[in-house]
């Protein structure tokens, strides 16, 4: 009997677009090299990026701890999958972020609202 694997839609394109499929970086990966280095959110949390565009590693501490992924640049995101779930950070300004801990920030990046970092 022939098994046969049915993986989500969601998770093929993610799984694809982090392995690059022979494909070069998107083309805004400029933008998203500007964000190298630590962000900072609230109670001492950050958000850490280094590598490149089509292997960024990614160390993010909440509460709990540091965790490491590795992600990569799809225009003016990147993407990453955490806990099974596809993740994409964005800039945005700090009422983006919705913590009220960043709301006069001008200059941050976003996963999901709640969970945003910053530079000063």
């Amino acid at each position: 009997m022939q098994r046969v694997l049915f993986l989500p839609i969601a998770a093929v394109a993610v799984f694809a677009g982090l392995v690059g499929c022979g494909s070069s970086p998107a083309p805004n990966a400029a933008v998203t090299e500007q964000w190298l280095g630590r962000w900072t959110g609230p109670e001492g949390t950050y958000l850490e990026i280094s590598g490149t565009p089509a292997d960024y590693r990614l160390t993010i501490a909440n509460l709990d701890g540091p965790r490491r992924f590795v992600g990569r640049a799809q225009g003016a995101q990147i993407v990453f999958v955490r806990d099974g779930v596809v993740e994409r950070i964005r800039a945005t300004d700090g009422e983006a972020t919705g913590m009220k801990w960043l709301l006069d920030k001008q200059n941050c990046l976003t996963v999901r609202s709640g969970e945003g970092y910053c530079r000063d």
